[in-house]
């Protein structure tokens, strides 16, 4: 609203509304995502996986061929004694038989047998002596693969602890404190999370197992995760969109400096004993893609925090400082931008070296040199993961920063183009 009495310093404080938006720019956001949401789902249409069958890796599989099944059990009775008993792994009814002699001791453990077609009997597990055994108590609830021998017999064997019940204990505090904190964001951001899941399962891994190419698949599952979980958490408006495009850029950035950075270094994620699995039993599957792949879901979560971060200043700047111009938005936006990069690098790096705490370990009583330790794939690979995260958290900020200023700020026109603002003792154009 222009000032009728035409006082020489237009300063056009009678904005009662929202700022408008430059239709230009919002045209051009909105018509890119559009197209880029439009090319997203052609690709998964394309890289759809198959409905071939897999067949299951050897360790994976029973002594008949088929997929390992497990049932609930309970242990009953623990003690330290004689092992070698024919009941060991067998379900029976009433006490175990006698082991033959008194050769060896080892942890014995009576199971009660909670579910399948045994439901109701009881097994025996003698479990020897050793690191990475587990030490079975009284009550404790455990998972047992069964399975049968080559006579036909079922036999029963320790498979893992029961963790259901603290698990969904865990998870249940989770959305709880998540949605009475956020709310309704929070508990939209929740479904994003499910909608994210339902990509990884659904999409990414059947399509990498399918054959896919990795490259396009991790673009493609990426920008979908990205889409379901900006919008769904943050609602649809053009701050989400300027946040969206700005997180887009950057995975897209991401992919290219994790293309280029393993082809440099030469990785190979043999270091990893799954990725040593993979390729022994699923020789279609790319080592490199896969680690490719990670490189782009890893990075994803550290840049939709700071793109949205990014968005948010901007157009709360740009609501707050009405004369303020678009660069002056953009410099401010950026110094609280710069304050979230330095904080998110350490957090960054510092997860996947905890994640790495193991290793870091093993190598530290090897008596390796450090320049073996560094170099090595297995360290090599969280350097370059942390360095590719970093780079493309970096430059997400000034980019997205910028997207959202165009948005949250059109351009001056006519004759308020020229005017010179007085604020503060300063002139700005």
């Amino acid at each position: 609203m222009r000032n009728s009495h035409g006082h020489g310093h237009g300063h056009g404080h009678g904005h009662s509304g929202p700022i408008p938006v430059g239709p230009v720019a919002a045209r051009v956001v909105v018509g890119l995502l559009v197209a880029i949401g439009i090319a997203v789902l052609a690709g998964a249409v394309i890289l759809w996986p198959s409905s071939r069958s897999i067949d299951i890796p050897l360790p994976f599989q029973t002594s008949g061929g088929g997929a390992v099944v497990t049932e609930a059990g309970t242990v009953t009775l623990q003690d330290i004694g004689p092992c070698g008993s024919a009941s060991a792994g067998r379900p029976f009814t009433g006490s175990p038989q006698p082991p033959p002699n008194d050769s060896y001791h080892c942890q014995r453990s009576l199971i009660d047998i909670e579910s399948g077609p045994n439901e109701g009997t009881t097994t025996l597990l003698e479990i020897g002596p050793g690191p990475g055994q587990p030490d079975l108590r009284v009550g404790d609830s455990i998972r047992l693969v069964r399975q049968t021998d080559p006579s036909g017999a079922t036999m029963y064997s320790f498979e893992d602890f029961a963790r259901g019940l603290p698990l969904l204990l865990i998870v249940a505090a989770f959305v709880i404190v998540i949605a009475a904190v956020a709310r309704w964001r929070g508990v939209r951001a929740l479904l994003g999370l499910l909608v994210a899941f339902g990509v990884l399962v659904g999409f990414m891994l059947p399509a990498l197992l399918d054959g896919k190419p990795a490259i396009p698949v991790a673009l493609v599952g990426g920008a979908a995760i990205l889409y379901a979980v900006l919008y769904l958490a943050h609602g649809v408006s053009l701050r989400t969109s300027s946040a969206l495009l700005g997180t887009l850029a950057s995975m897209l950035l991401a992919a290219l400096l994790s293309w280029v950075t393993i082809e440099m270094t030469h990785l190979t994620g043999l270091s990893e004993e799954q990725n040593t699995n993979v390729q022994t039993y699923i020789e279609h599957v790319s080592i490199t893609g896969l680690l490719f792949a990670g490189f782009i879901i890893g990075s994803l979560g550290v840049l939709n925090d700071v793109t949205i971060t990014q968005a948010s200043t901007a157009f709360e700047l740009a609501g707050i400082e009405r004369e303020a111009t678009r660069r002056q938005i953009f410099g401010s936006a950026m110094r609280v931008g710069r304050d979230h990069i330095a904080s998110t690098v350490y957090t960054l790096v510092l997860a996947y070296a905890g994640g790495a705490l193991p290793l870091l370990l093993l190598f530290s009583v090897a008596g390796r040199s450090i320049n073996d330790v560094l170099l090595g794939d297995a360290v090599a690979i969280e350097i370059v993961r942390s360095s590719v995260g970093g780079i493309a958290l970096a430059l997400s900020v000034p980019l997205t920063t910028a997207i959202a200023v165009m948005l949250a700020r059109p351009p001056r026109s006519g004759a308020a183009a020229s005017v010179t603002v007085r604020s503060g003792g300063r002139h700005a154009r």
